[in-house]
């Protein structure tokens, strides 16, 4: 099929809306950094609410996955995303304005259920709307979203560390504006032609695809995903674990728990208490939530230009590879109580930027066969919420009692991660999630 026909500029605006998800995801998900230090004043944070506060996201991620993959199928991807960025602004301001410690915790899980909503919606609607040539670009759209949400929010929270002791119920009520501009953009945005043939709407999917990539496009994909989708009902949870389906649904869930067991995202998230450790003053923690931010949108762009080209499989295995080596190193500087250890952990933020954080997602979308993928996609990415709970819940009382060599728990993960992959993913660049079905079931 040539690529000349396809309407470049409409796949890439659809693209860009459907990923502000991404930045509300990294907007959540960052926001908590530069706020803990100020609300372990106000609140009284000990180890064990300093880990709860910021993984009561994730535990509210885990419900949205469940919801999204029910709304997906029964209402389209799109009143999703629609009611994913209604949850977020609402769930900003509550936060911004709230009274106590129970009340903020019960907002941030609110909050996350939008986050756990947005983190499957996003991702699976680019991978439905793309063309084959163009999917794997186009689904890292969505992470370059998120990191950008992450650079943007520690940038915000830096400018903001003056302005008192309230200055994290700004760092919270600002999230309102994204999530106004994601839910005008939601309302712009065509339903997936792979839904709308489901739904029985085939007329429509045809308008869709006609719009994508032109007459010839429509017809052939129209007919592929007829193909894929004949006898189909709607899935659930129980259909992913039939015989047919699993080897693709079980590299799914492992690759997602993976790329939270990796440990990165402790780095995202505690980074003040991490440097703390070795005497940081509090200005320099916030400002290495910056640096973080910085190197991980550059390393994002770099793996959007390889993820199409190179391929899937490399960019993993250099990802664990990397991070396996980086973290044995970063618990050297720990323990010197050296501040060189921050070059070696934007080295592990640019390793997990170009390879794991992007590519996971990409395999989520894409690895699933057409009849399972809404329920696939949702329990794939409600295991990786679980698996970033337990990460970010634990991370404060292992680092209380281990310091730095918690390091090498994660090391050692890693390591497992880069021989399951070598053994056990398979390349699925340039072809299209029909062909895919054949490949990732052998």
């Amino acid at each position: 099929m040539k690529h000349s026909s396809f309407n470049g500029a409409y796949i890439l605006g659809i693209s860009f809306i459907s990923a502000l998800g991404g930045y509300l995801f990294g907007f959540d998900f960052a926001v908590i950094a530069g706020a803990l230090p100020f609300l372990q004043q106000q609140f009284g944070l000990d180890a064990y609410w300093e880990g709860f506060a910021t993984g009561s996201l994730a535990l509210g991620a885990i419900i949205g996955c469940i919801v999204a993959g029910t709304v997906a199928d029964k209402y389209g991807r799109r009143k999703g995303l629609l009611l994913a960025a209604a949850i977020f602004g609402i769930s900003s301001l509550a936060m911004a304005v709230a009274p106590d410690r129970n009340t903020f915790i019960a907002f941030r899980f609110v909050a996350g259920i939008g986050v756990g909503m947005a983190s499957m919606l996003s991702p699976m609607y680019i991978a439905e709307i793309a063309p084959a040539h163009l999917r794997g670009r186009m689904v890292a759209i969505n992470q370059l979203t998120v990191v950008t949400g992450i650079l943007v929010t520690n940038l915000v929270n830096y400018t903001l560390r003056n302005q008192g002791a309230d200055a994290w119920r700004w760092m919270f009520g600002l999230g309102v504006i994204p999530s106004l501009l994601f839910f005008i953009g939601a309302m712009w945005l065509p339903e997936s032609p792979r839904w709308l043939v489901q739904a029985g709407r085939s007329a429509d999917a045809r308008t869709v695809l006609n719009k994508i990539g032109g007459e010839g496009f429509a017809s052939e994909s129209l007919s592929v995903i007829e193909g894929s989708l004949t006898g189909s009902q709607r899935m659930s949870y129980a259909d992913i674990f039939r015989k047919a389906v699993l080897p693709a649904v079980v590299i799914g869930i492992i690759l997602a728990i993976f790329q939270q067991f990796c440990g990165i995202n402790v780095v995202f998230n505690y980074t003040p208490r991490i440097f703390k450790s070795i005497g940081v003053s509090q200005d320099g923690q916030l400002l290495q939530t910056v640096f973080i931010g910085g190197v991980n949108l550059v390393f994002t762009i770099l793996a959007m230009l390889l993820v199409d080209r190179l391929g899937r499989k490399p960019l993993m295995l250099i990802g664990a590879g990397g991070l396996t080596i980086l973290y044995i190193i970063v618990v050297r500087m720990l323990a010197s109580g050296s501040e060189h250890v921050s070059w070696y952990l934007l080295a592990a933020i640019g390793t997990y930027a170009m390879s794991l954080a992007p590519v996971t997602w990409v395999l989520i979308a894409e690895i699933f066969p057409n009849k399972i993928r809404s329920a696939a996609t949702s329990f794939a990415v409600l295991c990786l919420w679980a698996a970033y709970f337990v990460l970010v819940f634990t991370f404060p009382i292992l680092f209380d009692r281990l310091k730095d060599s918690t390091f090498y728990i994660y090391a050692v993960v890693c390591l497992l991660g880069f021989v399951f992959i070598w053994r056990n993913v398979k390349e699925t660049k340039g072809k299209t999630l029909e062909e895919l079905e054949g490949v990732m079931m052998h």
